[in-house]
């Protein structure tokens, strides 16, 4: 049997001031070892925040080094919304149940 590899992808949803911008907290993720890739997407803005969607992907992510990086920035993780572990990546595929 081989080897299971580490965190793969990670999906979170994120809570942010406006300052840092989403283009420092995507350049401050993407240099975390194990880290490969990381997209930010913009969901809604307040006054004072951002909600923002973080997809990571690598091939051995820490997400507590993930966490303390965006925590130290001023943000909050609200929800882990997809982890994906193994040797390779598995898509999600839609079922009855999504209609």
């Amino acid at each position: 049997m081989n080897k299971l590899t580490g965190i793969r992808r990670l999906v979170l949803d994120v809570l942010k001031p406006h300052h840092p911008s989403t283009i420092e907290l995507a350049e401050t993720l993407g240099v975390i070892n194990g880290i490969t890739g990381v997209n930010i997407g913009l969901y809604e803005v307040d006054q004072k925040t951002e909600n923002i969607k973080i997809t990571i992907e690598g091939d051995q992510i820490d997400y507590n080094e993930v966490r303390q990086a965006i925590e130290k920035l001023g943000a909050v993780v609200h929800s882990i919304d997809e982890v994906a572990a193994g040797n390779r990546l598995v898509e999600e595929v839609p079922t009855l149940q999504d209609r």
